[in-house]
């Protein structure tokens, strides 16, 4: 099969396309030929090396996190899929590998694709939208009525958490550029606030819960924004001793973990609120949640390019502009 694989770790990278043997199919694989594959930061961050110490990939190896695609071939253990069936997936951490013709995934990763979207919108949702769930539904416990802020609203996460909230009865707000205003409003933004014009400490005060993506000042800044008792949850760091905890890291790693949070632990703690860290999961159960939610027409994907497999680099550094409106998908097969 044909793969684009990092040969070494080295910030902006480039590709290589090479020829490799199909994944091996474990019991509880379904091996899946690939037709889409979606494009996120933590492609370039993983082939940066910046993830090493969580995250040892040996090179060569395969990026690429979100996958739609049909199903091959099944290992003897596999229940819940057969050959044939169109799914979609965010692999597990280790066994990453979507930018590929073809991939072995544990079954308990993989859920049916929604059936009244494209094999590309299918590959733009794995990973935000279980990035969003894990976020907002999990570990934020979002009520009806609540406040939310989500920065960077019209990014992959973001498109996708704005729609979840509000359908989750939540009053949302979030931050983009000027350019981007209708489109956040259009996924049902309550309060849209222009980062290049406006500050979003003097306009929002009293939140429930924020969903933090951006540097550490936007963090300090979102800390204050946050009623007493109210939630920080970060997907862009730092890592917390929870975290640490967790994914059972060994002393050092744990240490490490608690040091580069002290300072945002501590700022929560002082103006008495909490601070968490999400590494998001593989998760199939919650895909098929969100399956449920696309075929209501609760949410729907926000597709920014697409673009064909060999141009899988081009891809990935548009993405690194940061510059996307919702999700980058590479087009793997017909």
């Amino acid at each position: 099969m044909k793969a684009f694989v990092v040969d070494k770790y080295k910030k902006k990278g480039a590709l290589r396309l090479a020829n490799l043997p199909e994944p091996e199919l474990r019991d509880d694989d379904v091996l899946v030929r690939v037709r889409a594959t979606g494009v996120n930061l933590v492609d370039s961050k993983v082939r940066d090396g910046e993830f090493k110490l969580l995250l040892p990939y040996r090179p060569p190896f395969i990026l690429g996190h979100d996958v739609a695609g049909i199903v091959v071939r099944v290992g003897p253990k596999v229940r819940r899929f057969k050959a044939g069936d169109e799914v979609y997936a965010r692999p597990r951490d280790h066994r990453v590998g979507t930018f590929a013709e073809f991939i072995a995934m544990n079954e308990a990763d993989v859920a049916l694709k929604p059936k009244n979207i494209s094999m590309e919108e299918a590959a733009s949702i794995p990973l935000v939208g279980l990035t969003a769930w894990q976020a907002l539904v999990e570990v934020g416990k979002l009520k009806p009525g609540q406040k939310v802020f989500i920065q960077a609203g019209s990014g992959g996460v973001g498109t996708f958490a704005v729609q979840l909230a509000k359908h989750l009865g939540a009053i949302v707000a979030t931050t983009t550029s000027t350019k981007n205003v209708a489109l956040v409003k259009s996924l049902g933004a309550d309060l849209v606030i222009d980062y290049k014009t406006q500050d979003f400490e003097k306009i929002l005060s009293g939140y429930d819960l924020v969903l933090h993506s951006q540097d550490a000042k936007a963090l300090e800044k979102s800390l204050r924004v946050l009623k007493p008792g109210g939630l920080l949850v970060s997907i862009s760091g730092p890592p917390d001793p929870e975290f640490a905890k967790e994914q059972g890291l060994n002393p050092f790693l744990k240490l490490v973990m608690r040091l580069l949070s002290r300072g945002a632990r501590k700022k929560a703690k002082s103006v008495g609120v909490r601070f968490s860290f999400l590494f998001m999961r593989a998760q199939g159960q919650q895909l098929s949640e969100i399956t449920s939610l696309i075929e209501s027409s609760a949410i729907r994907p926000v597709v920014d390019k697409t673009f064909p497999f060999e141009k899988t680099g081009d891809a990935l550094v548009y993405v690194e502009t940061g510059r996307a409106k919702g999700k980058v998908v590479i087009t793997v097969a017909d």
